[in-house]
């Protein structure tokens, strides 16, 4: 049965995302309305095809972006519609299937039940997931937990989770980056500093085949550069508010 809210809603951000779109979507909508996609820039078509199902679905709109402007960037654009129609919660998820739609009610009955928190999804692989991204995010995630004072960031790299919106879109117009590949590390890290609690809770991840239909567009030189100069400024980020976190923690 879906579920309707009026302040917390499903943002989907789409790339080029092949075939596996459309069953995201189905499947979103068959837990929750709304769900909104942003379709950031594709060129494959699927924008025509998605406003196609949106004119049959009234809980499922679709925003277009002129041009790729990155992950980040569609998440940001999104959350701000979203505000001006009166949410205050989204729930991010992947538009290429490998994010666990069945688990939309759990993270968002716990946002609702506690709307200050940042909730988290913690993957759990299994054996489609490729070895060397499995242990590569486990440096992201060390240098996420040092730079929150292991305020409990179980996975920096899952964009399966519920950002509160304003503090979302606060952090993200103080400054010019989060837009691509770094956002989902860079979000969490400082929705932390800005004082939110993670909340961690487990989701199942999927890899698929490009013969199963599964598209990526994870560049490894590319996209760990990203990574790396994102972790040397919140770092520095980090050596100012230590003595805040520090009060933080222990008055906490």
């Amino acid at each position: 049965m879906t579920t309707a809210s009026t302040t917390h809603l499903v943002l989907i951000p789409s790339y080029n995302p092949g075939p596996k779109v459309f069953e995201t979507v189905t499947a979103a909508r068959e837990q929750w309305s709304p769900v909104w996609v942003v379709v950031d820039g594709s060129t494959d078509g699927s924008a025509v095809a998605l406003a196609v199902m949106a004119q049959d679905d009234p809980g499922l709109r679709v925003l277009v972006l002129p041009r790729n402007r990155g992950k980040g960037a569609a998440v940001a654009h999104g959350a701000g519609r979203a505000r001006l129609a009166g949410f205050t919660h989204v729930l991010t998820m992947d538009s290429d299937g490998q994010h666990p739609a069945d688990r939309i009610p759990e993270f968002m009955r716990t946002s609702i039940a506690e709307p200050g928190a940042l909730i988290l999804g913690e993957p759990v692989f299994d054996a489609s997931a490729p070895a060397l991204r499995v242990r590569g995010r486990k440096i992201s995630n060390w240098f996420a937990n040092l730079e929150t004072l292991w305020v409990g960031i179980h996975d920096s790299l899952y964009g399966f989770r519920v950002y509160p919106i304003e503090p979302l879109l606060d952090v993200m117009h103080r400054q010019p980056w989060m837009r691509r590949f770094d956002f989902d590390v860079e979000a969490a890290v400082r929705l932390c500093w800005r004082g939110l609690i993670p909340r961690n809770l487990s989701a199942p991840v999927r890899y698929f085949r490009p013969e199963q239909g599964g598209v990526s567009h994870f560049n490894y030189w590319r996209d760990n550069t990203l990574l790396s100069w994102m972790h040397l400024r919140l770092f520095a980020g980090f050596i100012l508010r230590i003595p805040l976190l520090l009060w933080r923690r222990l008055s906490g």
